[in-house]
């Protein structure tokens, strides 16, 4: 028997898979065997300025879960996960029934790092090779006083 937990939507098997893992509104922590399963609150969460992804990390490991399926898990509740001996899957969809059987038949694999800060559907930010607006290239246009000019002769 193993114990899954899944960021869900709502608090039934044919629930959404939460994309997001901290702020996710449940978690339902099946038996991957029976199908099984409890529904952790995670509610409180929502208002949370910060710290929710680490909150949520222990209640899903204090429920006795050896693997989470979700969608984006951010570094510092990844860290918790992976110190809590926790395996996560990350980009898992559909329903919570659907995404355990995937991860059942092999079709889910664990992830290697977080995805960090990024919201679902969000491309990656660009590693600040543009040029800015304006290259600085200018010609000075004065500045020169007008003294000094010319040398004049001897």
């Amino acid at each position: 028997m193993s114990k899954v937990a899944v960021s869900s939507q709502g608090k039934e098997l044919e629930s959404q898979v939460d994309p997001r893992f901290g702020r996710a509104a449940y978690f339902l922590v099946v038996d991957t065997d029976s199908m099984d399963f409890v529904v952790l609150d995670n509610t409180q969460t929502r208002g949370m300025s910060h710290g929710a992804g680490i909150q949520a990390a222990e209640m899903v490991s204090k429920a006795g879960a050896t693997a989470l399926l979700s969608g984006v898990v951010g570094p510092k509740a990844w860290s918790a996960l992976e110190a809590a001996g926790v395996a996560i899957i990350q980009d898992a969809r559909g329903t919570v029934a659907e995404a355990v059987e995937d991860y059942k038949n092999g079709k889910l694999k664990t992830s290697q790092e977080p995805q960090g800060m990024m919201h679902t559907n969000q491309a990656p930010m660009g590693g600040g090779g543009g040029r800015g607006m304006g290259g600085g290239g200018g010609r000075g246009m004065g500045g020169g006083g007008g003294r000094g000019m010319g040398g004049g002769r001897k």
